[in-house]
């Protein structure tokens, strides 16, 4: 026998065990994940929402001084007579 087919042979067993250890540790990793109580935060909620309001008004306020910069734009590229 060539030395590469006992090579081949050992290697193939070294991935196959390895591939048995990766998929074990994902399972034993899912099994500690589904034990574990969902953490409800409850800072994360009211934060969500100030940052939700904040961002509608800075939203306002930006609509409005578009429109008044668009409507100085207006004025000053009208031609004038």
């Amino acid at each position: 026998m060539f030395p590469y087919t006992l090579l081949t042979t050992d290697i193939e067993d070294d991935r196959s065990r390895e591939i048995v250890r990766t998929i074990e540790n994902h399972r034993l990793v899912a099994l500690v994940r589904d034990g574990q109580q969902s953490h409800r935060s409850i800072v994360r909620r009211p934060v969500a929402h100030a940052v939700a309001i904040f961002s509608l008004g800075a939203a306002g306020v930006v609509r409005r001084l578009d429109e008044c910069v668009a409507d100085d734009l207006g004025r000053t590229l009208a031609p004038t007579e």
